[in-house]
């Protein structure tokens, strides 16, 4: 039998409610999430098969999107940074990400490709790593989420290449969507793990 992406919601409802009973408190916040969940997945029809979805009915706006990553280096690496044979590490992770937006539609199999109005990516050394955020934006008739996330990626990867010699432990964590704007589903933002250590 095929999948058929219908049949989740029974259960995405009963994980609801049971959330929303066992966590009075906060009720309201989890029956809006419940009720802004899309009812199936968009990238499968009813027979279970994927697919690219038509968007030409969709007006064009304005749309946006944030995304981030972080790289775990030891010390050793971070002081080791300005000596890297293979040149800046950072410019060239930064370079590689807004290259890899621009090309997202050739990585991921059901992603439109998009004719981008901006792409920027920012590389930020911090204690124990590199802090990486990507934003891109477009005027087109779906969202620039996966364009944000591969950027994050793959500058992420691009840090870890050009650091490998030094350290094959290095280890690439939290590349997550951290906003987004426009489209029919609206604003959204990162809600962040409070209990994170």
């Amino acid at each position: 039998m095929g999948f058929t992406p219908d049949a989740i919601v029974p259960f995405r409802k009963f994980v609801c409610i049971t959330e929303i009973h066992n966590v009075l408190p906060r009720a309201n916040h989890f029956l809006v999430r419940f009720l802004l969940m899309p009812r199936k997945l968009s990238h499968y029809d009813r027979s279970g098969q994927a697919r690219m979805v038509d968007v030409s009915k969709k007006s064009s706006t304005h749309r946006e999107a944030e995304a981030s990553a972080f790289v775990t280096l030891k010390p050793a690496v971070l002081k080791a940074l300005p000596k890297n044979p293979k040149g800046d590490a950072l410019e060239v992770a930064r370079l590689a990400g807004i290259m890899a937006a621009k090309r997202t539609a050739d990585l991921i199999p059901m992603c439109h490709p998009l004719a981008l109005t901006h792409v920027d990516v920012s590389l930020k050394l911090c204690r124990d790593g590199v802090t990486i955020n990507s934003k891109v934006t477009t005027t087109a008739q779906t969202g620039v989420e996966m364009e944000a996330m591969v950027a994050a990626s793959v500058a992420a990867l691009t840090v870890y290449d050009m650091c490998k010699a030094l350290d094959k432990g290095i280890e690439i964590r939290e590349i997550a969507l951290e906003r987004k704007s426009g489209g029919k589903s609206g604003y959204y933002v990162r809600e962040l793990n409070k209990n994170k250590s």
